[in-house]
């Protein structure tokens, strides 16, 4: 798998990092939505609950994997014909808030738990908690973590819907260049 990115496409691991976080975020968010399906307390329940904090906790890895892979990999393929500048600004501030979503959002799950006290779980494996036990800050900041979970679903959206307009109404690169496959 290529490393180095082209003057038209992403290396093909860096694609491969981007379509894997979707697939992990879209886990997550699948996890914390169908534990609402579940009898709170039975194993259903707790084993979603569970997953769902396992993958957050793998984001945070993966997100670190994918900077050092995205940095590795060079220069960022042009956009074809290039965009307007303030399209450009934009997408740079919008690849910045998706890299906060992703690093700030499953530490503050990680926090929640450890000031609540509970056991911090990572696929059967259980990982030291940041903070001892504080119910007050538990409750701030599972409040924070939640909020921010739901505009991970806006900016995830945003996203896409920006690779969608670009491909289809503005018909540049942006789009291809993260697809698999050569182009």
């Amino acid at each position: 798998m290529k490393i180095k990115n082209s003057n038209t496409q992403y290396a093909g691991l860096v694609i491969a990092m981007h379509w894997l976080m979707l697939v992990v975020l879209a886990l997550v968010y699948a996890c914390m939505e169908l534990r609402g399906l579940a009898t709170k307390g039975t194993d259903l329940y707790n084993n979603i609950k569970a997953l769902h904090f396992s993958l957050g906790l793998c984001v945070i890895g993966l997100v670190v994997l994918r900077v050092v892979i995205r940095v590795a990999s060079g220069p960022a393929p042009g956009v074809r014909p290039p965009m307007p500048r303030w399209q450009d600004v934009l997408s740079r501030l919008m690849h910045y808030a998706l890299y906060a979503f992703m690093i700030v959002t499953p530490i503050l799950g990680w926090l929640t738990l450890s000031a609540g006290g509970k056991v911090i779980p990572l696929f059967g494996l259980e990982v030291p908690a940041l903070v001892g036990p504080d119910k007050a800050l538990a409750d701030q900041v599972k409040e924070l973590h939640e909020t921010l979970a739901t505009v991970g679903y806006f900016l995830v959206g945003l996203h896409a819907a920006a690779a969608l307009l670009h491909h289809y109404v503005f018909r540049d690169n942006t789009l291809v260049r993260m697809l698999p496959g050569k182009r």
